[in-house]
């Protein structure tokens, strides 16, 4: 293990839900990472990107089902060949692909197996959970449509009550009024303030209702973890324009080479340019003293966001 490696302090491990320093898995020609992380505990984070990723390998990476390179942390624990095995007890985990050995068991049957491994599992939260999501636990697994067996997941994994839960695309497959008992109920869960939810979507409105924290991540490698009401609202596309109405193809290169904020700028037009920031007001500032003025200024989408981090990643690559 190199030095960058050994870097994880356990002030860093205990301050951080997850903490991760150089951690690096590789897996049939995919490699994750290395990622330095941290992610904060009592908040809810989700994590973007397009499939492939790497979003549901660094899950199993914090469950331990993956086997990695460099140092990881899961709740103040160390991850390690010997670490703890009642860690697993504080997680609740949905995974995105259902478990096929699990298709010949009830949503009943596989709650009274977890039951068994879980100190804090509690038989009426399962219940409340069950009515909540409308569930049905009467088929097999392995017959209900993914929005069903989605629901009855959700359940399980969430009736011992962890201090973390890990959701991979909790909503897939999901109809509108289950997708609204999840939102609602994934809220109540985290009202008291010491739970920790990370998630994985693809969905924009669950980042916009649910989360404190957005992860981005493409081709195995982290793009920036971002407060996500300041993400909303600092990111914007300014429409700029030379106010002697000359072209602006140089100019908006200048601009890209040395406009504080920003992303991203091309020609849109004769003389107009059409700049990408996550700094508006400076970026505004250095347009007017260069002749620019200001046609307009609209925050960007989360997919907008994600594409200028993406080719900003990989031009640094």
């Amino acid at each position: 293990m190199n030095r960058e490696m050994q870097g994880l302090t356990d002030a860093e491990a205990d301050s951080a839900v997850v903490a991760l320093k150089g951690a690096t898995v590789r897996n049939d020609g995919f490699a994750l990472g290395p990622l330095d992380l941290s992610v904060p505990a009592g908040m809810v984070t989700a994590i973007v990107g397009p499939n492939g990723s790497g979003k549901s390998t660094l899950m199993r990476l914090l469950l331990r089902l993956a086997p990695f390179e460099g140092e990881a942390a899961v709740l103040g624990q160390r991850l390690a060949p010997d670490s703890d095995e009642r860690l697993r007890e504080r997680i609740g985990f949905v995974s995105e692909l259902p478990h096929a050995y699990e298709n010949h068991l009830t949503a009943d049957e596989k709650a009274r197996f977890a039951s068994l491994w879980y100190l804090r599992w509690s038989w009426e939260r399962y219940e409340r959970l069950m009515r909540g999501f409308d569930a049905d636990r009467t088929k097999k697994l392995g017959k209900l449509s993914k929005g069903m067996r989605r629901k009855a997941e959700l359940a399980v994994a969430m009736a011992h009550d962890p201090e973390l839960l890990l959701l991979d695309e909790p909503s897939s497959g999901l109809d509108p009024s289950a997708w609204k008992s999840l939102l609602d109920e994934l809220t109540r869960y985290m009202d008291r303030g010491d739970r920790t939810l990370i998630f994985a979507t693809h969905i924009t409105e669950e980042v916009r209702r649910l989360a404190d924290y957005v992860l981005f991540m493409h081709r195995g490698r982290c793009l920036g973890l971002y407060e996500k009401d300041r993400l909303f609202e600092a990111w914007r596309v300014l429409a700029v324009q030379r106010v002697d109405g000359t072209a602006g193809k140089e100019d908006a290169a200048r601009l890209l080479r040395q406009a504080p904020g920003v992303q991203g700028a091309q020609e849109s037009g004769p003389g107009i340019c059409r700049i990408e920031t996550d700094a508006p007001e400076e970026t505004e500032a250095y347009c007017l003293s260069a002749g620019y003025r200001i046609l307009s200024s609209q925050r960007m989408e989360l997919e907008e966001i994600m594409a200028c981090l993406v080719r900003k990643g990989d031009a640094g690559r």
